[in-house]
Formats: C-alpha cells, sequence, structure tokens
C-alpha cells in the first residue's frame, strides 16, 4: 500500500515556475515507478512525465518537454516536478501516481494503482 500527498500547487503568471512535490508513505517507495498527471475539467486525466524506481529513466509529454522535470529522492521517499516557463495551458490539477509497472506512469493505456489527491496549478496569461 503506498499513501501520496503532493503540494506546491498554486497561482503563477505565464513565464514562471512551480516545484511540485508527492510525499509517499510506505517502505517499499524505492520499488516503484512513479508519474505526474493532470486534468482540466470534463477531460480525461492526461500523462506529463514518468520516472522508474531508480530515477534513471524519465519520460515526458510532448507538451512539456524541455520544460518540465521530474526527479525523484528515494532517501526522502519523495518525487518532484519542476515545471518551467509555463503556460496558461499547464492549468489544471496535477495528481501524483505510484505502480510497479512502469508502463503505467509514462502514458500506456493502462492506469496507475495508487493517486495522489491532487493540487492545483494556476497560470495566469
Amino acid at each position: 500500500q503506498v499513501q501520496l500527498v503532493e503540494s506546491g500547487g498554486g497561482l503563477v503568471q505565464a513565464g514562471g515556475s512551480l516545484r511540485l512535490s508527492c510525499a509517499a508513505s510506505g517502505r517499499t517507495f524505492g520499488s516503484y515507478a512513479m508519474g505526474w498527471f493532470r486534468q482540466t475539467p470534463g477531460k480525461e486525466r492526461q500523462f506529463v512525465a514518468g520516472i522508474n524506481w531508480s530515477g534513471g529513466r524519465t519520460y515526458y509529454a510532448d507538451s512539456v518537454k524541455g520544460r518540465f522535470t521530474i526527479s525523484r529522492d528515494n532517501v526522502k521517499n519523495t518525487i518532484y516536478l519542476q515545471m518551467n516557463n509555463l503556460k496558461p495551458e499547464d492549468t489544471a490539477v496535477y495528481y501524483c501516481a505510484a505502480d510497479q509497472d512502469l508502463t503505467t506512469v509514462v502514458g500506456s493505456p493502462r492506469r496507475p494503482v495508487y493517486w495522489g489527491q491532487g493540487t492545483q496549478v494556476t497560470v495566469s496569461s
């Protein structure tokens, strides 16, 4: 069982930066692939970024490549999403996710098992 708690969302102007954090419970955190997804009202939750258990491999949606960076600290049981050069279209609720199957956190149709409660990111123009 893994519990996930996101933080770091907020309101920022276009071109600004935010860093999201996701703290995970459980002694087996290091065995889980992790990812970030986002959702806007009336739309499906979309893949944003994923990272394997060691942090050695990262994956990004085309819309955020070059602007967002996912990372993890297996000592602190935390993953991060550094978001730079934010755009109004990045406005969404951002969710952290975990699964032992890497394919579920890198944009495949199968969804991760564990989810956080979400954190709102709003980018003003």
